[in-house]
């Protein structure tokens, strides 16, 4: 299946929109999103052929609305890549680090540079709702003395001038993304599987459903629990694990899974591109 249209959450220049490069190639169109609910209209409407989400960071951790999503909406995962979180110093053509005094960006991302700001306690940290946000707005409104912190991609987008590339505290910041489509589709190699079930609140209901894996030898990657928006103390377990659909041990698994649990559901089978 060629990916035609992707959409993303942020505006250009994201590293949403870097991961969307990866998975569907430079030729597809890429299509901006102002929150996910939207990008999961628009994949389910076919306005997007397909969409990419963030699903967790090496630092900060999962990403939770999108879980939520996962389970909430009928799109399949049928990719995943992962993208290193550079972060750089952003300001208009003209401006050097001398005359910058504010610098704005996604919270996130100024908490990620706080050595940065450290070394240079003249600047002033300024939230912004979105790290591509912030270059876009320099390039529309040129505030004086102003820079941002982004991807190396919004500079080049905007036409504005990389001052410091690098910025971050930890270089070990990478985010897991994932591509999601209305179908499956066939995998070729390792695959990674990703489901989500829930369980009756009983002693050693959790052990048993993850024993179906462990008798197996099936190498779980992840597991993230959410709690159940209809019932009280009741919770969602999302497993990601090494294996595919068409594998007799992953079938009887599921089977074994199934018998349980009072709720189980595929959320997509993908090639394993991420260790995580």
């Amino acid at each position: 299946m060629a990916v035609k249209k992707v959409a993303f959450q942020g505006e250009r220049g994201a590293f949403s929109e870097q991961a969307a490069r990866q998975l569907a190639g430079s030729s597809a169109r890429v299509i901006p999103c102002d929150s996910f609910d939207t990008l999961f209209d628009r994949v389910e409407s076919g306005k997007a052929t397909a969409g990419v989400i963030p699903i967790e960071n090496s630092l900060i951790g999962s990403i939770h609305r999108n879980y939520d999503l996962l389970l909430e909406r009928d799109l399949h995962v049928i990719d995943e890549t992962q993208v290193r979180v550079l972060h750089c110093l952003i300001a208009p053509p003209g401006v050097t680090v001398r005359r910058v005094k504010k610098v704005f960006s996604h919270p996130a991302a100024l908490d990620q540079c706080r050595r940065f700001f450290t070394k240079h306690p003249g600047l002033s940290a300024e939230p912004f709702y979105d790290t591509a946000g912030a270059v876009k707005m320099l390039s529309e409104e040129t505030p004086p003395n102003a820079a941002a912190i982004a991807s190396p991609l919004a500079a080049e987008i905007y036409g504005m001038k990389v001052l410091r590339k690098s910025i971050e505290d930890e270089k070990f910041n990478f985010t897991r993304f994932l591509l999601l489509s209305k179908k499956m589709r066939p995998v070729r190699g390792v695959a990674k599987t990703s489901v989500v079930f829930s369980l009756k609140n009983e002693p050693g209901n959790l052990y048993r459903a993850l024993s179906v894996f462990a008798l197996r030898d099936i190498d779980l990657r992840k597991i993230e629990s959410r709690p159940s928006r209809r019932k009280a103390w009741q919770y969602y377990f999302y497993v990601d694990f090494i294996g595919s659909l068409d594998e007799d041990r992953v079938k009887y698994a599921l089977a074994n899974l199934d018998e349980i649990t009072h709720f189980v559901r595929i959320l997509g089978c993908y090639p394993a591109r991420v260790n995580g």
